[in-house]
């Protein structure tokens, strides 16, 4: 995992993401890396491995991360 600055990049906002509510994440991809970030705050981006992002994916659609 990777913090740096925000990239620059076509972002996506999480479609369980509401214009309201305060837990928004945006999601881009790069050539070598999935960006992760928070949409009210620009900063910091988590920057994952295409690999490492699938796993994190299927674990959520399986529902093994719980809340």
């Amino acid at each position: 995992m990777n913090l740096q600055r925000t990239p620059r990049g076509d972002w996506h906002k999480s479609s369980y993401s509401l214009n309201e509510d305060a837990c928004c994440v945006e999601v881009a991809d790069f050539a070598t890396a999935i960006g992760v970030r928070d949409s009210k705050n620009l900063g910091p981006v988590m920057r994952l491995a295409p690999a490492g992002w699938a796993g994190f994916v299927t674990a959520v659609k399986a529902g093994e991360l719980g809340r």
